[in-house]
């Protein structure tokens, strides 16, 4: 289940580096899940283990805009996780939303051995599972602009063709993002965004854009923007500029 409101509880772990900051407190995130059906004791190795891998994260991520790790020896106690920071934001708005995120995923799913939160900059997952590498198809949710389309059928073709064309790009950069925009006529442009992240092959990067984009004529038919949000990729379009 996915959450875009929430209320507030006391966190169970220490992450004092991290609350220190205090950065990304009162912003919402785009929504959350708790992913796992299983719970950790607050004050035992796995809560340790949660800790040091968010702090690790938050010191990884920023310089690259992705970082991943895992912390334990021990299956039932070890921690993977990964950071994602959207392509055009700089160290600096990615170190606040990487620390943001973790200090609000822990409160929002206290001792839940997996999680997962979304916000416009940055994403972050962590799980007693070993996902690292692989396309994550369980966590995904669509927002969409509610204004229409004057002239939807052409538009979703543009559409498509901007983010297909985008994912093309991406899957064979470094970054595994692309972003540009499209002339519509007069002096209209459509924006297209689209990103993996990069524990991902190539060829898994390709076909999880590709799926994302497949989903544009369900998820977000003759609308003026819209969303597929995952947690191995994501595609956004708007006929406003919203990257950098």
């Amino acid at each position: 289940m996915y959450f875009s409101k929430f209320s507030f509880s006391l966190s169970l772990l220490s992450l004092s580096l991290l609350l220190q900051v205090g950065v990304g407190v009162g912003v919402d995130p785009l929504a959350y899940s708790c992913t796992s059906s299983e719970n950790f004791t607050p004050n035992g190795t796995y809560a340790s283990n949660l800790s040091k891998l968010l702090g690790n994260l938050y010191f990884k991520t920023p310089p690259t805009g992705f970082g991943v790790d895992m912390v334990g020896q021990y299956s039932q106690n070890q921690v993977n996780g990964l950071a994602l920071c959207r392509g055009d934001v700089n160290a600096t708005e990615c170190q606040t939303c990487v620390a943001g995120a973790s200090s609000e995923i822990v409160k929002l799913c206290p001792c839940n051995k997996g999680a997962i939160i979304w916000y416009d900059n940055c994403l972050l997952k962590y799980s007693d599972m070993d996902f690292i590498g692989k396309i994550d198809n369980q966590n995904k949710f669509y927002l969409v602009n509610v204004n229409n389309a004057s002239d939807p059928t052409t538009f979703n073709q543009r559409t498509i063709r901007l983010l297909s064309y985008l994912s093309s790009e991406a899957y064979a950069a470094p970054q595994m993002y692309a972003a540009g925009e499209l002339e519509l006529g007069g002096s209209e442009k459509l924006y297209g965004l689209v990103q993996c992240t990069r524990d991902l092959s190539s060829s898994d990067c390709q076909k999880c854009l590709d799926d994302a984009v497949s989903e544009i004529p369900s998820c977000c038919e003759g609308k003026q923007g819209g969303r597929v949000v995952g947690g191995s990729c994501n595609i956004r379009y708007e006929i406003y500029p919203f990257f950098g």
